[in-house]
């Protein structure tokens, strides 16, 4: 299944309080596994710079991906991207079909 990253930028007032941040924390993944029950999450992180997280999960294709960045604008996000990754070593096929 297709790799995808989404990094979320949240608004500075919601990280204040744990309980709440807890809340629409656990609010978002509810609306995530019933909008898309396909979507299989890999990795969930807390970040410091320009993005509060970063999710890594599989989706079986581009809209169901969409699906989980507009879910996360719909729950509080003030931004929410998600891009296509590859393994390295699917990269590396890729870059040698390529090459010359």
């Amino acid at each position: 299944m297709p790799l995808f990253v989404l990094m979320t930028r949240l608004a500075p007032e919601t990280l204040h309080d744990a309980a709440g941040r807890r809340a629409m924390g656990k609010a978002w993944i509810d609306k995530v596994k019933a909008s898309c029950p396909q979507v299989k999450f890999v990795a969930h992180y807390a970040l410091l710079g320009q993005y509060d997280f970063m999710d890594i999960y599989e989706a079986p294709d581009i809209e169901t991906a969409h699906t989980v960045s507009l879910i996360s604008r719909s729950v509080g996000a003030v931004s929410a991207e998600s891009w296509p990754a590859l393994p390295y070593e699917k990269f590396l096929g890729v870059l040698e079909k390529v090459q010359p």
